[in-house]
């Protein structure tokens, strides 16, 4: 990779779209980024991390993307981009296949991940991620890279992520009429692990917590390698609903108190703390106590974590996450989340913020830039590479997801004839 090649993470989330332009010094396992450009635009095209209205998703898109563009000084044509929502389902398989020269080469370990995810899947369902946890040579386990070992049988433990056809889809075909390719689609909480989470955390046992606008995002890692992946349809959106409700003011204002005042923990408020809620429909503003907000508040953020405590234990990991858990994403940013998370997942618990990066990293050193990063720096692992002089075309890579998979078919029947 040669300098000044630039990647770009396109987050396009529930409440916010966020275009990321990521300077390339140096690539490979740990690739080195600098920020050098970021746009955001409202999004309201999108539903619990699905697209409900591909128009208003394009224009978001496009601000957010000219917004880049005008700070990094540089064009856009290829992007990565995350994926998420309640269609999202994953699971783990294993595959076995005989060594044929003695000594493990590429075309085994193809071979070996291909029996992995020989696995029947709905015709209305694809394959986004088959992700490596394992291999195995002649029962000897705990192998990372098997390539050149001698061996007679070597196994492969993957875990496969699939998701709907027509929401995959439906991103890709938003990123096109906004002027761009999909490089790649991305589950959400692998990317946002990528910003967050140390090589350490992920070798001891870890939850990441991606809890976004639409969507609280799942990802368990465990000995370096990603063991369970979810998506739970609940988030910050939920939260601002509430507060409308309860405090009978607009959904806007709702979300601007729910930045500026909330607390997810009525036991933190002081009792003579007050705030001022704007009426409806022209009736004057009402000065009410911060804590009857925080009593709002607080029985749905318990309900977001008795949900994630109930899939941690439906994944059986639960006594074998010596790493705790790390919360990121905007609605991880309300006061006493972490400490409400402690209390009732019952694990040390802390917030995520992205790191690893450099240039600009004060602009995204928040836990909202979390999906946004972890997208540059899982563009970077992949080889995503641009042409690094200023305001040319990108050209990280023109293939999408369906062109990766007519490719592999037509490897696939090249190899059976």
């Amino acid at each position: 990779m040669s300098k000044k090649d630039f990647v770009v993470g396109l987050d396009i989330g529930t409440t916010k779209i966020c275009c990321i332009v990521g300077e390339v010094s140096e690539a490979g396992p740990q690739p080195t980024i600098d920020i050098v450009g970021i746009g955001t635009a409202p999004s309201s095209g999108l539903r619990k991390g699905v697209v409900i209205n591909i128009d208003s998703t394009v224009e978001s898109i496009t601000k957010a993307v000219e917004e880049a563009e005008l700070m990094a000084g540089v064009e856009i044509s290829t992007v990565y981009t995350g994926i998420a929502g309640g269609h999202i389902k994953s699971f783990n398989s294993t595959g076995i296949v005989a060594i044929k020269d003695k000594e493990i080469t590429e075309q085994d370990v193809q071979r070996v991940i291909d029996a992995a995810k020989a696995v029947a899947i709905p015709l209305d369902r694809e394959v986004i991620h088959i992700i490596p946890q394992e291999y195995l040579i002649d029962s000897q386990d705990g192998i990372r890279d098997p390539i050149g070992m001698s061996g007679v049988r070597l196994e492969a433990k993957v875990h496969i992520v699939t998701g709907a056809v027509s929401s995959a889809q439906n991103i890709i075909k938003c990123a096109n009429k906004a002027g761009l390719n999909v490089a790649e689609i991305c589950l959400e909480p692998i990317a946002s692990s990528e910003a967050v989470l140390s090589e350490d955390e992920k070798e001891l046992g870890v939850v990441l917590v991606d809890i976004g606008g639409g969507t609280s995002d799942i990802a368990i890692f465990r000995e370096g390698a990603v063991v369970y992946t979810g998506v739970l349809a609940i988030g910050g959106n939920h939260i601002t609903n509430d507060i409308s409700v309860g405090l009978r003011t607009p959904q806007h204002e709702a979300e601007k108190i729910k930045i500026l005042h909330s607390c997810a923990m009525a036991s933190m408020v002081k009792p003579d703390e007050t705030i001022e809620v704007a009426g409806v429909g022209g009736r004057k503003p009402r000065i009410v106590q911060r804590r009857l907000l925080a009593e709002i508040i607080e029985p749905r953020v318990e309900e977001i974590f008795s949900l994630i405590q109930r899939e941690i234990m439906k994944a059986g990991y639960q006594d074998l996450i010596s790493g705790g858990v790390v919360i990121t994403g905007g609605s991880s940013l309300l006061e006493g989340m972490p400490e409400l998370a402690e209390f009732i997942l019952e694990m040390p618990v802390k917030r995520g913020i992205p790191q690893y990066i450099g240039g600009l990293r004060d602009v995204v050193n928040s836990p909202k830039f979390a999906t946004g990063v972890g997208l540059l720096r899982y563009g970077a692992r992949s080889g995503g590479v641009g042409t690094g002089t200023k305001r040319s075309k990108f050209s990280i890579r023109e293939k999408n997801i369906y062109d990766k998979v007519r490719g592999s078919m037509r490897a696939w029947i090249k190899d059976l004839f």
